[in-house]
């Protein structure tokens, strides 16, 4: 089983594969992207794998979505291990079948083409997330953490520092924030751009 992230569930590929056949003992279930097959499941999967086993796989994409390589892990598993594969939503793609050359000649192709598939949706994703970020930005959505209120006294400590009423330091102290910080704050100030303290982690 694979998930893309933490956050999705994975729990219609793991009833799938229970009315396959396959014991809870067996499952296995990685939650991070299919860009690669370097995926601490997928490893431990393929170290318990032996010759005659059959790996049973919703769909193609659950394996990978980078077209090379599921090939190359299709091959690796088939012919370097002896395992069969099932994919439950595509029946061509049963290595227990059709073992004859028509058979091996039609999976092939079936394969090839999931495979790009999945690598071609991997790439659409990537520019839908790509435009909807845009386009959030466009429309004035920040990302990343909520910026920090200013001190209260901000703008007194401001204007008396730049009246020569008081240093830097100890406008900066009044304020009880870096030195630095209420530099950078007031050349903001001074840019046009709105004052605001920054991220604990630009700091």
């Amino acid at each position: 089983m694979r998930v893309s992230s933490r956050d999705q569930n994975e729990e219609r590929q793991r009833i799938a594969l229970r009315q396959a056949g396959v014991e809870p003992a067996n499952l296995y279930c990685d939650k991070q992207s299919g860009k690669d097959f370097n995926r601490p499941q997928y490893r431990k999967l393929l170290r318990r794998l032996r010759k005659d086993d059959l790996l049973c796989i919703t769909s193609i994409d659950r394996l990978g979505r980078n077209y090379q390589e599921i090939l190359a892990q299709w091959r690796y598993l088939t012919k370097g291990k002896g395992c069969d594969i099932v994919v439950l939503d595509m029946p061509l793609l049963d290595t227990r079948r059709g073992r004859d050359l028509m058979g091996a000649f039609l999976a092939d192709i079936v394969l090839q083409v999931l495979s790009f598939v999945a690598e071609n949706e991997r790439a659409n994703i990537r520019q839908r997330q790509a435009e909807g970020i845009a386009a959030a930005k466009a429309r004035g959505v920040r990302f990343g953490r909520p910026r920090r209120e200013l001190p209260e006294n901000f703008w007194i400590a401001y204007h008396a520092w730049r009246g020569g009423e008081i240093t830097l330091r100890q406008a900066a102290l009044s304020c009880d924030i870096a030195q630095s910080t209420f530099h950078d704050i007031a050349k903001r100030v001074e840019a046009g751009k709105p004052p605001c303290l920054p991220d604990p982690e630009e700091e």
